[in-house]
């Protein structure tokens, strides 16, 4: 379902999904800059209107305003709002506004809107689709550039303060050492701190074993 929005300024946008009874089919996010939102049932518009019954092609869904957006209800479909995240209900028509017989209603910064013809259904809310990153204030660069300042000094941290090439040989010595001193330990514990004595190379030759000639053969 519709994310909750953050609050609509001047420079949002317009946030729309497009629903198959509970199946999402699209989503569509409209910047500032577009100040009308035209639908029709094909691909040729900014917003794709399947199975509603539209009065003309083109229609002219929402039209940006001062406060947000003005959204006007295709003839047939069921207008329901909600606002503040509560669950969605019914408009009245006397909450309806009426331009040249059209029927519309504003889309605020607490509104979530619905419009609903048979299985297909479209909601609507405000977006921060858009913003530019001139929105950023001055406090918002200073984080940006501590943040970025400290990501470029870790890798010269590591270099001053790393080991060097001495640090490191004597690191390796010092390990060799304490583990020749826990072997000689370990053998002493064991009583087989004397090493044993070398096997000789004449004791090492395999022996042959004894071969029996068949009786045909003699030794002369």
């Amino acid at each position: 379902m519709l994310q909750r929005a953050m609050g609509t300024k001047a420079n949002d946008g317009l946030y729309c999904e497009l629903y198959w009874g509970t199946t999402l089919n699209e989503a569509k996010g409209f910047g500032p800059e577009l100040s009308r939102v035209l639908a029709a049932p094909d691909e040729t518009v900014p917003l794709p209107l399947y199975g509603f019954t539209l009065p003309e092609e083109p229609f002219l869904l929402a039209e940006r305003t001062e406060r947000g957006y003005r959204v006007f209800v295709p003839p047939a479909a069921r207008l329901e709002r909600s606002r503040h995240g509560d669950a969605f209900r019914a408009v009245p028509d006397a909450e309806l506004q009426r331009t040249e017989g059209r029927a519309w209603v504003e889309l605020t910064r607490e509104d979530r809107l619905r419009l609903s013809e048979g299985e297909l259904s479209v909601l609507l809310a405000p977006s921060v689709a858009g913003k530019r990153a001139a929105s950023l204030g001055w406090r918002d660069f200073g984080w940006l550039a501590m943040v970025s300042v400290l990501f470029l000094s870790l890798p010269v941290g590591f270099l001053l303060a790393g080991p060097s090439p001495e640090r490191m040989a004597a690191s390796n010595a010092r390990a060799i050492s304490q583990a020749r001193e826990r072997e000689q330990a370990e053998r002493k514990r064991l009583g087989v701190d004397t090493p044993a004595r070398p096997i000789s190379p004449d004791a090492a030759r395999p022996d042959a074993g004894v071969k029996t000639l068949p009786n045909n053969l003699g030794v002369y």
